[in-house]
């Protein structure tokens, strides 16, 4: 049994079907794919979470495993430029997906920056690598995992103990430049001075791998996972939400849904991790407690807009980074003195700019996002200031009117991640990659009370991120062949 039909444990759901068992997933939404599901309105057809295609191996990966290719499901786009970034009036950086472009770029903002660029993204294809091709695969459940002397060989080259500030700053000085190579960071849950060096492996992701786009959206990539697990004999089973994890002698024996008792032999919890444990299962059966989850340091939230515009955008790319206010005080805003932020950073994606299927004829799908601290009030009048806020800056800068030509809007924040997927404090990406929430030291994707229950997804390894919850149920599933078989 899976609770929940998100990437995880969709994932997860799939590699047990594979290895023989009979797997029912329960999904307490109408539709499969957690926070990357989707919404059609006015015409209009709008992805609710993720928004960018990296790593694009990895799901080659993934789909590999079933005999199957990513092409077989939907068609896969580089973007070029991969993305612009705006740092104010008329000061606009598009990043090339080309690397002979690319280096051409970061020379003529800083000379000698290309030969330093080189040298970094090499350090960097050694961790991604490693870290995404090993580490990540690492169930975390003990430090004899890391006992192979080749690994701590690894684990001293991945640059875990030095800041991704003070790395990237051996390499660049241009200010551009560094807002460009630390903003990857911003969504693993930390500052960059917090932020170990191994995420270097996210700039190679994005400038050496580039950025994709599924045309069709990304719902493109939930609709092929179902796919491939029904064709493995996975059942879903939407609109049932578990309501409890059921526990006889130490050993869970089912869940219970508003219709009834299911029985199961294992239990895999692909929902929130806070959630599964802390409201599912009895107090007894809990191995952590709400102290422990009160001090972990969580990745930010978000406010989202999901907005049709009935005429074409100029001056927009696909993905739009707007960093013309101070990084690093927007940042401390979510991590270090959590606050609805003074001046924000924000992203505008604008997928009809690639996909035409997206929106109607001569209009335009916008969709905003402003990372933002987890655990605040949301109310409707927060929403709408923060909306006006980010328009104001999104039409000075790029010179048009686009508020009057909103036809569609809708808000989504703090309030909507609780009730819709119950996530902790209403965040929107999981727990932040501090090196004190790496691997081992990451909640169990076992737990410790109950025999036969597992957990998947964000809060548990390898993290948050698409690519990070395919792995993560891919590792689960072989915990579970390996102790159940």
């Amino acid at each position: 049994m899976v609770i929940g039909a998100g990437f995880a444990s969709l994932s997860a759901a799939t590699s047990l079907a594979q290895a023989g068992y009979r797997v029912t997933v329960l999904e307490k939404n109408e539709g499969p794919g957690g926070r990357a599901r989707v919404f059609r309105a006015e015409g209009f057809t709008f992805d609710m979470g993720p928004s960018w295609y990296w790593m694009p191996d990895v799901f080659e990966q993934y789909f590999g495993r079933f005999g199957h290719k990513v092409a077989d499901f939907y068609e896969l786009v580089r973007l070029d430029p991969s993305y612009a970034v705006i740092f104010g009036e008329n000061d606009f950086l598009n990043i090339p997906a080309q690397m002979p472009a690319l280096r051409q770029m970061f020379e003529e903002l800083e000379p000698g920056s290309a030969a330093q660029l080189d040298e970094f993204l090499r350090q960097a294809a050694y961790k991604y690598e490693v870290g995404i091709n090993k580490f990540v695969h690492m169930p975390g459940r003990s430090l004899m995992e890391f006992a192979d002397p080749r690994l701590l060989v690894d684990a001293v080259r991945l640059d875990v103990l030095q800041s991704m500030s003070k790395h990237v700053r051996r390499f660049f000085h241009n200010e551009k430049l560094l807002k460009l190579m630390e903003f990857p960071v911003l969504f693993l849950g930390a500052t960059p001075q917090n932020t170990p060096a191994l995420y270097s492996l996210m700039n190679y992701a994005d400038l050496a791998l580039g950025t994709w786009y599924p045309q069709g959206g990304m719902h493109k990539i939930v609709e092929a996972m179902v796919q491939v697990a029904q064709e493995q004999g996975v059942v879903l089973e939407c609109a049932q939400e578990v309501q409890e994890i059921v526990v006889e002698k130490g050993r869970a024996t089912g869940v219970r849904t508003a219709s009834g008792f299911r029985a199961a032999d294992v239990i895999v919890a692909g929902a929130d991790y806070h959630h599964a444990e802390q409201h599912l299962l009895a107090p007894e059966y809990r191995h952590y407690d709400q102290k422990y989850w009160d001090t972990r340091t969580m990745a930010p939230s978000s406010l989202l807009f999901y907005l049709g515009v009935n005429k074409k955008l100029a001056r927009l790319q696909h993905h739009n980074l707007f960093f013309d206010e101070d990084f690093n005080r927007h940042a401390q805003e979510i991590y270090e003195q959590p606050q609805w932020p003074t001046k924000p950073l924000f992203y505008a994606s604008v997928p009809s700019k690639t996909d035409a299927s997206v929106a109607p004829e001569g209009c335009e799908n916008l969709f905003l996002l402003m990372p933002v601290a987890p655990d605040l009030a949301d109310p409707e009048e927060t929403r709408e200031r923060y909306y006006h806020l980010m328009m104001d800056r999104l039409e000075r800068l790029t010179g048009q009117s686009i508020r009057d030509a909103v036809v569609f809007k809708r808000s989504y924040a703090h309030a909507d991640f609780v009730s819709d997927y119950h996530s902790f404090k209403g965040n929107a990406y999981g727990l932040a990659n501090t090196l004190r929430q790496t691997a081992i030291l990451k909640p169990s994707l076992k737990s410790k009370k109950v025999s036969n229950l597992y957990f998947t997804g964000q809060l548990t390894v390898p993290g948050p991120g698409v690519p990070p919850s395919l792995i993560s149920g891919q590792v689960v599933a072989k915990e579970v062949v390996k102790e159940n078989s």
